[in-house]
């Protein structure tokens, strides 16, 4: 279906937009270096199951409605604007924890990686940009769009869960003297929610 060539090309861009700084990754860091890096990857993989929506989204035409619907992308976008909020207000009043069990999870596994697919779905630029994104590598002389489709999504997220999962065990490294301090873990809270905030900030300031 794919030259060889090509797939590498794809995987190759795909590590590169993973790694420039963006909404997705800042939140993993920051998650990451908060609670460690099990937090970390368990957002990564809550992440990587939304660009499994965005992925389908792409493939069967729903992202299209994102694009053209402006009623659909700005309702989409507040409401994801509205989580960033909601986790700013958590990060900022979250209480600190020290000793041995300071790297112990605040959040539940299932609530983290939730977490991360709410945020995830919640941007609609993220169905937009695979929209723009993936086409370009798909080409009906191969055979069948949607497969192909399905293929090239599997491949960024590969790619994302590879460039996070990284992100998540240096930030949660970083982080780990850190948050045997009270007064420390207390900076990362206000840092965090002031991370939040902005991009909530962001996600509602932002156009198709």
């Amino acid at each position: 279906m794919f030259a060889t060539k090509m797939l590498f090309m794809f995987f190759t861009t795909s590590v590169l937009l993973a790694l420039s700084p963006g909404p997705d990754n800042l939140f993993v860091m920051t998650q990451a270096a908060r609670q460690g890096c099990r937090a970390g990857l368990l957002v990564t993989l809550g992440l990587c199951t939304g660009l499994l929506v965005h992925t389908a989204a792409v493939t069967f035409g729903l992202a299209a409605l994102f694009a053209a619907s402006t009623t659909a992308f700005t309702l989409l976008k507040y409401v994801g604007a509205g989580y960033l909020l909601f986790l700013a207000w958590q990060a900022f009043h979250s209480g600190t924890l020290t000793g041995p069990t300071a790297d112990m999870d605040r959040l539940g596994s299932a609530r983290l990686y939730c977490r991360g697919i709410i945020m995830n779905i919640t941007n609609p630029k993220v169905s937009i940009f695979f929209l723009a994104f993936l086409p370009q590598f798909a080409d009906p002389a191969r055979g069948s769009l949607a497969m192909q489709l399905m293929l090239l999504g599997g491949i960024f997220i590969a790619a994302t869960i590879i460039v996070f999962a990284s992100i998540s065990i240096l930030a949660g490294a970083a982080g780990e003297r850190l948050r045997q301090s009270a007064w420390t873990q207390k900076i990362f809270n206000r840092a965090a929610a002031a991370i939040f905030a902005g991009l909530a900030l962001k996600l509602a300031l932002a156009h198709r």
